[in-house]
């Protein structure tokens, strides 16, 4: 089992941050490798039980899918993933936290677990996990690259001047 854990502040609101995040139409537009995102089923209220098809690019010119599945929703806190593997054992999990400190300021936590079992990708299961974190860490690195080069969208998410970032809860 490999872990990638990752932090990142970003001159943005949490609010702001999770309003780009649930907008999977504009995942294209900042995630490198994200081809599309469909929504199987949109889950209760908050996202709790959204399953998503993500599909992306792959090396070669080859493309992919996971659908996985968003729990323990905390609107604009955060949410937990599985990527639903075929193969039963071969889940992937993970967990984006988003903490809010400052005005207009929040840092994101990213976490992600997996295992390859199969041969022969458990022989390339470093190279592979490798490119992935590195087209993970790029993908949110380009949210926030993306949302200061928009400053419309949802312009009412931005701390206006003299607020406080509320605590987590």
């Amino acid at each position: 089992m490999r872990e990638h854990r990752y932090a990142v502040e970003f001159p943005h609101s949490a609010e702001r941050l999770w309003a780009l995040m649930q907008d999977y139409d504009r995942w294209v537009d900042y995630a490198p490798m994200v081809v599309a995102v469909q929504v199987l089923h949109p889950g209760d209220a908050v996202g709790n039980g959204l399953l998503r098809r993500v599909i992306y690019k792959l090396p070669l010119g080859r493309r992919g899918s996971a659908l996985e599945l968003v729990t323990k929703v905390e609107p604009a806190r955060g949410y937990t993933y599985t990527m639903i593997s075929r193969t039963p054992g071969n889940d992937q999990t993970g967990r984006v936290r988003l903490e809010p400190i400052g005005r207009n300021r929040t840092r994101l936590h990213f976490e992600e677990r997996y295992s390859l079992d199969t041969l022969p990708w458990k022989w390339f299961e470093g190279p592979i996990y490798r490119f992935i974190n590195e087209q993970n860490e790029r993908s949110m690195r380009r949210m926030s690259a993306w949302l200061g080069e928009h400053p419309e969208y949802r312009p009412d998410l931005v701390e206006p001047e003299g607020a406080a970032a509320q605590a987590p809860s």
